[in-house]
């Protein structure tokens, strides 16, 4: 009886957080950070003010929490492909980071950082921690591993990942963030991932 309770309220505990945080997702981007309360938030998402709280202490661990939820789909399956073809298994995690920054969501709550966080301190200071979302973690596990198995040689998996990501977010996400209008085709987009990945090849690939 107790373990079946204890899984009905995690099940329940986890069903409001995903209401809180798709209700402050919609709410920040419709009226902005400034604009947005946590009682409203718990209002829209259907819970009391003090189930919020709890999970969410302050309106910038929300905001934190949106961000993240926004990039914390998994990675999609053709990134576990083998070790052995350093440049494919690039490729393969550069597409899905491309399709992350891309998301409308994920660009328009960077873009809310960016305008909001002048006049917010509590924004300034918050610890964006994007190396838990699965695209990157999953990046940066293939770095290790490829190291370890000898067909690369990375000793600072995070300068690597950095120069990767870097590449790719210059031409698919930064122009997007800056200019509402611009865009870029998918085979535009595509071209962009393979000339990063191949250039970390070159590199970073064991001879």
């Amino acid at each position: 009886m107790a373990r079946g309770t204890s899984s009905y309220h995690r099940e329940l505990a986890t069903s409001k957080r995903e209401s809180v945080l798709a209700a402050a997702t919609e709410l920040f981007l419709e009226d902005g950070y400034d604009r947005t309360s946590l009682a409203r938030i718990a209002e829209r998402a259907g819970v009391s003010k003090a189930t919020l709280f709890k999970q969410f202490p302050t309106k910038a661990a929300l905001f934190e929490a949106t961000v993240l939820a926004a990039g914390g789909t998994a990675v999609p399956q053709p990134v576990d492909v083998p070790l052995a073809d350093f440049t494919a298994g690039l490729v393969a995690l550069g597409r899905a980071y491309a399709e992350l920054v891309t998301r409308p969501e994920m660009t328009a709550l960077m873009r809310t950082v960016i305008a909001e966080s002048p006049r917010f301190p509590e924004l300034r200071e918050r610890t964006f921690d994007f190396g838990t979302l699965p695209v990157l973690a999953a990046l940066g596990r293939y770095l290790r591993d490829a190291h370890a198995a000898g067909v690369a040689e990375i000793d600072d998996p995070d300068t690597a990942s950095a120069q990767f990501l870097g590449m790719i977010a210059s031409s698919v996400f930064w122009p997007r963030l800056v200019h509402g209008t611009w865009s870029i085709t998918d085979e535009e987009q595509e071209q962009v991932v393979e000339a990063a990945a191949r250039t970390i090849a070159a590199r970073y690939g064991a001879s």
